[in-house]
């Protein structure tokens, strides 16, 4: 078994009892409640001030939780109700698709898939529920850095490399690809990251109308488009109604399609 790490485990510590009892301590308080030394305490205390994690009153001197873990904490809850609210439409999504429905978040220069429902068939699928896939050719992507600025940004960042030859690269070209992609209102990826299969997306949007994730199909390039890239209507409709859909859930005013 792996050994854990002392001055973690003692960092967390520090959290803990700022998180509870009075919220606010002074640093000798906090050393005999963790039963260290003084310029131990100290020492974890200004790192965790230097993060943000802590904050100190210019007043009293007293310790309480910072800025930064209330930051991590609303993106964790964000998530987690962005999934929660998805999973009826997403279910339905799968059902009238007949392909495999993704639900995915911006997460360190790439998208973070927080919730994947199987194509409903009877052949063997993988749950793909903490994978990660790139900004700049899939679907989920695109969506992401059309409205989300920080998802943009990161995704010029990025080493845009290519997966097939389809795949864009090229920084005005893919530029013009997220123009396209806030003008009609979706995006799409035909044989850019998978070759042999196509995915189309949609944003979601929370109450106060920001994008918090983006909802899409992948399936093969014979069942999701018509004749050459071209995606199928009610493949981009039934996208499109499920992430309206989870936005009006999510308070974002909205319409979306009644349920069959």
């Amino acid at each position: 078994m792996a050994r854990s790490i002392q001055s973690l485990e003692r960092a967390a510590a520090v959290l803990r009892l700022l998180a509870g009892g009075e919220r606010r301590l002074g640093l000798s308080d906090m050393a005999s409640a963790l039963g260290l030394a003084k310029g131990t305490t100290h020492g974890l205390i200004r790192t965790l001030q230097q993060e943000g994690f802590v904050e100190q009153d210019g007043n009293t001197g007293k310790y309480t939780l910072g800025a930064e873990l209330l930051r991590l904490g609303n993106s964790y809850l964000d998530v987690h109700e962005l999934r929660a609210r998805a999973l009826v439409w997403t279910d339905d999504l799968a059902r009238s698709s007949g392909e495999s429905v993704y639900l995915g978040v911006l997460h360190q220069q790439g998208v973070l898939i927080v919730h994947h429902v199987f194509r409903p068939d009877d052949s063997r699928q993988v749950l793909e529920v903490g994978a990660m896939q790139p900004l700049h050719s899939t679907a989920l992507g695109k969506v992401l850095c059309a409205y989300d600025p920080v998802a943009h940004s990161e995704a010029f960042d990025e080493a845009r490399g290519a997966f097939t030859d389809r795949t864009v690269t090229g920084a005005e070209q893919f530029e013009s690809v997220l123009e396209a992609t806030r003008a009609r209102g979706w995006a799409s990826d035909v044989e850019e990251t998978w070759e042999g299969l196509a995915s189309v997306a949609a944003p979601v949007h929370d109450r106060r109308r920001m994008p918090v994730g983006a909802v899409g199909i992948t399936g093969a390039v014979e069942r999701v488009c018509e004749e050459a890239d071209t995606l199928r209507p009610r493949v981009v409709a039934a996208v499109r109604d499920c992430a309206r859909a989870v936005s009006r859930d999510l308070g974002s005013g909205l319409s979306a399609p009644a349920r069959a």
